[in-house]
């Protein structure tokens, strides 16, 4: 068998040299597109305890409807979003060739662009990949994946420079006749029959018992509601490795209407190795919570914001409780869900109200030493004048 001669052989590494170094400079270039062009101005996003309080969009047992059960058509629709920041005056949906696509009018100018996802990606993303909203109406357009399904939507908030995770879901109930071939359900009736199951029919002897003895547990926390709340025979609170006094602990909640918030950093309590926080509304018209089956009762007495004392079921991921207003007239229970997170406990001191009464402490204490010693030299001026006179 004839041997390459060493003009081929070098012929040939020279070409194999050549090649590895076009197979190195490809990969450099796709490297450089996916990484290089992130737009650095718009590569903040907000952290979970960013988040004021957001809602829920879906509702259980929603099924999905995709563009090939929509008629071809432009409607008007409505859309639920997480934040009531986001929200839209009008939403346009345009079903064409097997998809859809809206244009969304905002209520406010609060934010400058829109992502298809989550704020994360949308922080790594190029700017070529973000959907500018008009400022001229505060409109923008996106794809639309499913009706009656939650999608993501990352808002670029212009005041805090800062993406915000989102969701949009558009009601399938909000098509016109004839948009479905079907009839889409009744989702609110079955989510409010949902709630309602395995608690007492409204009338029946089982229901009066019931509220009588909510009645009776009413007016024993009426006395004293932070002893009542202490004693109320509910779930504990998670174990937690620290000597029984009081913390602080950060906590986020969402659900409601984004109207009423908790003061974040909060009070957390340790009772007999468990975690229970005291929590503070931004509101007085709070006047119960309900933590697994079990009322807590509003510890302010004196007409400021409601306070509540409730077990810590669970850290670091949502926890769901119901509280009640009175704010719209006639009292309303409201889901929340609030996620406590254990790694930033600290000193009681990080509470902003026991930093304010801190503070506070620390003026008079000012005041007082100050005056003392004011009073101390006014006096050995005269006692110095005294002096003076007499030598005379």
């Amino acid at each position: 068998m004839m041997q390459p001669t060493p003009r081929i052989r070098t012929a040939t590494a020279a070409a194999r040299n050549l090649a590895l170094a076009c197979l190195a400079a490809c990969l450099a270039a796709c490297a450089f597109s996916t990484f290089a062009f992130a737009d650095e101005e718009h590569g903040e996003y907000a952290s979970a305890r960013d988040y004021g309080s957001q809602k829920q969009v879906g509702v259980y047992g929603m099924t999905p409807i995709s563009a090939s059960d929509v008629a071809e058509g432009t409607y008007s629709v409505e859309a639920r979003t997480s934040s009531s920041f986001f929200a839209f005056e009008d939403v346009q949906l345009e079903v064409r060739d097997g998809k859809m696509h809206a244009r969304f009018t905002m209520t406010s100018g609060s934010y400058t662009l829109v992502y298809p996802g989550s704020a994360e990606d949308a922080a790594a993303a190029p700017y070529d990949d973000y959907i500018e909203i008009d400022p001229d109406g505060d409109v923008f357009e996106m794809d639309v994946p499913a009706l009656n399904q939650p999608f993501e939507c990352a808002a670029y908030s212009k005041r805090k420079n800062m993406w915000y995770d989102r969701q949009v879901l558009i009601e399938a109930s909000s098509l016109p006749e004839g948009a479905l071939p079907y009839e889409v359900p009744d989702y609110d009736f079955v989510e409010d029959a949902i709630k309602a199951y395995g608690k007492p029919i409204p009338g029946t002897p089982e229901a009066i018992e019931a509220e009588k003895q909510k009645e009776a547990q009413r007016e024993q926390a009426m006395a004293d509601p932070a002893a009542a709340n202490a004693a109320a025979d509910g779930p504990d609170g998670v174990p937690i490795d620290l000597e029984d006094g009081t913390y602080s602990i950060e906590v986020n909640m969402t659900g409601g209407s984004g109207r009423a918030s908790v003061s974040s950093p909060t009070w957390l309590v340790v009772r007999d190795g468990k975690a229970y926080a005291r929590l503070l509304w931004s509101s007085s018209y709070y006047d119960y919570m309900v933590v697994e089956d079990t009322t807590y009762y509003n510890e302010t007495t004196d007409g400021g914001n409601s306070t509540f004392t409730i077990p810590i079921t669970t850290m670091d991921e949502p926890m769901g409780v119901i509280a009640d207003t009175t704010a719209m007239g006639d009292p309303v229970e409201i889901e929340y869900q609030l996620t406590f997170y254990q790694d930033t406990v600290g000193s009681a001191s990080q509470v902003p109200q026991e930093a304010a009464i801190s503070v506070l402490k620390l003026s008079l204490a000012v005041i007082i030493v100050g005056g003392i010693a004011n009073y101390l030299v006014k006096r050995h001026r005269k006692r110095a004048q005294g002096t003076k006179v007499t030598r005379r």
